[in-house]
């Protein structure tokens, strides 16, 4: 299934071909974005099958998501026969991307080391839990870098850390590398050499949490977490209304005060001295928030959602992930792609949150069957059908 600018207009990696060696979410976010925005995107697989294919509960979405706009070869690496089809493979590649471990990569011949001596234009994209140093041997996950590296911390209660709700360290660590990747091929046309790119997870967790550390560099003081942060704006909650409904309310200037006072007839307040400016608003939270939520309770979420539009306040209904294939926003901008899963339902896909030209980049392939394009990858690198035919027999490919 295929849609948008895609089909029609030239996508600005149109041309670049990358083959990638990756699994679960940092690598293949790497190859989501590259392939979104027009490369070809050849996803190496074990026989077996990347293993995100079958994962269940809260990774039943990796694969779908990660790998659309994408082809998918099914190699047996460990043979000769199938390390010969995948240097064929690689010998037409602008960018190679992995995010296994150093030793695996290099065991197969497939570092960049040794891949290089072969192709000094090779772009290759390693994607790791560190970035080479003291802790490069630990083996890393979202949740491991997110303890380590202060979000869990800022993200939970005092003395309760908390993962945040999304792989965000993998998702962002693959983009990333997709922009190294970018920035590398940029480079390539001006020197006409490749080079290898490096990105990791722990270093993307604290890039995520700069903020915080320049906050205490700044003022002295070590950031609360979130649950217990010193807002900078006077209101800034999650509110608690009419039939047990939240809602998320923003009051972010003195002007917005002015305005919200006026559209609730909070004229009290207005005239208060203590709330006279932002900053005052901040030092009064501990009686006006409480106040503010008894105000508040009575109106329904819809009733205060119709007034903060009306008046240009910021606020959010408090929504679930599933009830985002209902969005009117995302339907009628096009954020939601038709997609066809691997085993032939239907479904719709979120893309990438930005337009070229004002068109969002949709899907050009739909995210593939185990080894769907096999034949037709192995026919470009020269391989006949009966070559083929021995291929699969012997067990080198799928």
């Amino acid at each position: 299934m295929t849609q948008n600018m895609a089909d029609t207009k030239i996508l600005p990696l149109q041309g670049v071909r990358v083959v990638e060696f990756t699994h679960m979410v940092m690598g293949p976010t790497c190859g989501m974005v590259l392939g979104d925005l027009g490369a070809e995107v050849i996803k190496v697989e074990p026989l077996t099958g990347d293993s995100t294919r079958k994962l269940l509960g809260s990774g039943a979405g990796f694969y779908p998501l990660f790998n659309r706009n994408k082809k998918s070869i099914a190699v047996d690496m460990k043979s000769a026969q199938g390390r010969e089809v995948v240097l064929k493979l690689i010998a037409t590649a602008d960018i190679v991307s992995e995010n296994f471990k150093t030793e695996t990569m290099q065991k197969l011949g497939l570092d960049y080391a040794t891949l290089s001596k072969l192709d000094e234009r090779l772009i290759y994209v390693s994607h790791k839990g560190f970035l080479p140093g003291p802790y490069d041997h630990r083996t890393a996950l979202d949740e491991v870098v997110q303890m380590m590296g202060g979000l869990a911390y800022m993200t939970g209660r005092p003395g309760d850390p908390l993962r945040a709700g999304s792989s965000v360290n993998d998702i962002m660590g693959g983009m990333f590398g997709a922009i190294g990747a970018m920035a590398a091929l940029m480079q390539r046309a001006t020197t006409g050499k490749g080079q290898e790119v490096q990105s990791a997870l722990f270093e993307n967790n604290i890039f995520l949490v700069a903020q915080h550390m320049m906050q205490f560099a700044i003022t002295g003081k070590a950031a609360a977490p979130m649950p217990e942060k010193i807002s900078p704006w006077g209101i800034y909650d999650v509110f608690s209304v009419k039939d047990g409904e939240q809602i998320f309310l923003a009051v972010v200037g003195d002007t917005q005060w002015g305005v919200f006072c006026q559209a609730f007839g909070f004229a009290d307040w207005q005239q208060d001295a203590r709330l006279h400016s932002n900053n005052d608003r901040v030092r009064a939270r501990p009686w006006l928030i409480p106040e503010l939520r008894a105000r508040m309770a009575p109106f329904a979420a819809a009733e205060l959602a119709a007034v903060f539009e009306q008046h240009g306040l910021p606020y959010a209904p408090i929504t679930d992930p599933q009830h985002l294939f209902d969005d009117p926003h995302l339907q009628q901008t096009g954020g939601l792609a038709p997609m066809t899963l691997p085993d032939g339902r239907d479904t719709v896909v979120p893309l990438l949150p930005l337009t070229l030209a004002g068109e969002r980049l949709g899907l050009r392939l739909d995210p593939p069957r185990l080894g769907e394009h096999t034949d037709a990858l192995l026919q470009a690198v020269g391989y006949d059908a009966a070559q083929i035919g021995q291929l699969r027999e012997d067990g080198v490919v799928l």
